[in-house]
């Protein structure tokens, strides 16, 4: 019988897989390898039950995140040590994409104005 270990953050954190770090910026400066870089990227693992059930946090399972490594605990489970248990308070930014739905509301917000501004318009 076998046993598979897993980790549940509990309190106000989450379980974060680091992303690779870059050696080399998008603009071509090639990073020595002492170089501290304040915050870094990873996909959310793993989200405690506070967080989930808190509407505050707008975070969701792989979700792309930036977070400050400082206070990030590192977890020995994976033999490339990248999984860290994570503060929400580290937590600086989710990335998000912009949907088609966002932009069509935005759209019929704006086409709404619009008729509101032709109405008075005609009204007086």
């Amino acid at each position: 019988m076998s046993f598979s270990e897993y980790v549940e953050p509990i309190g106000k954190r989450i379980l974060i897989r680091k992303d690779e770090s870059r050696q080399q910026t998008r603009g071509g400066i090639v990073l020595p390898d002492q170089a501290e870089i304040p915050t870094i990227t990873g996909r959310v693992v793993e989200i405690s039950a506070q967080i989930a059930n808190d509407s505050d946090f707008p975070i969701a399972k792989y979700d792309k995140v930036l977070f400050h490594p400082k206070n990030a605990i590192p977890v020995d489970l994976e033999s490339d040590n990248k999984l860290f248990v994570v503060s929400i308070d580290d937590v600086v930014a989710v990335f998000r994409r912009a949907s088609a739905r966002k932009k069509t509301r935005s759209k019929s917000v704006d086409e709404d104005d619009n008729n509101l501004n032709a109405d008075e318009d005609q009204d007086e």
